[in-house]
């Protein structure tokens, strides 16, 4: 019979690899933008609810050596309210903008001229923004540039709600105990499991949430 400890060994290493593998597709989506776009950087910020601040996840271009898990106020600058309003937005001018915030900008090192962002949506929640940093200065904005930003930001959005469920699992496994190890195994198979099946699983997990409760 497999020790206790490989079990938990496994499947934190289960887990983490799906959260390494996310993260690894949130970083490919800032580079395919930014290349598309001719941008100067691109970039993914998280919304960390705890905190209720945003987390550069994903950097490329200016800024990629250095903004990697930096923090600031969820309600701050043009990416806060991005967030809060759900409402994409291009801006050729930000030091004009009154939602510019020059000092959170100052202090990553890189000051834009001009940007557009979109934000992660999923189901009923805001996860955060992707932004696009620079075009070419005779570039013209259109419709079009904003709805394939749209689809860069749904894609970034699957791949953030992916990551979120992974790490939800992998602190369940530090949590400890015997039935929270079975628990979390089963619910990042079922995670990958789609319509019928998914449906399936979950009833498995709500029964074996009562039976454990019990």
């Amino acid at each position: 019979m497999t020790e206790q400890p490989d079990l938990r060994a496994a499947v934190a290493a289960g887990v983490v690899g799906s959260e390494e593998s996310f993260r690894a597709l949130l970083s490919a989506i800032v580079e395919v933008a930014r290349s598309i776009f001719g941008a100067t950087a691109s970039s993914i910020l998280l919304l960390d609810e705890e905190t209720e601040e945003l987390v550069f996840e994903a950097v490329v271009g200016e800024g990629e050596d250095t903004l990697l898990g930096t923090r600031f106020p969820a309600g701050t600058g043009i990416a806060g309210w991005v967030l809060a309003t759900r409402t994409p937005l291009v801006i050729e001018d930000v030091q004009n903008d009154p939602r510019f915030a020059s000092d959170v900008a100052e202090g990553t090192g890189y000051v834009p001229k001009g940007l557009m962002a979109a934000p992660l949506l999923h189901e009923e929640g805001a996860l955060g923004v992707l932004s696009v940093l620079d075009r070419p200065e005779k570039t013209l904005f259109s419709l079009q540039e904003m709805e394939l930003l749209g689809l860069f930001a749904n894609q970034a959005a699957i791949a953030v709600d992916l990551l979120q469920k992974a790490r939800r699992a992998e602190r369940l496994l530090g949590e400890g105990g015997d039935e929270l190890e079975v628990v979390a195994r089963l619910a990042t198979a079922v995670d990958r499991l789609e319509d019928e099946q998914r449906e399936a699983g979950l009833k498995l997990l709500n029964h074996l949430a009562r039976t454990l409760g019990a």
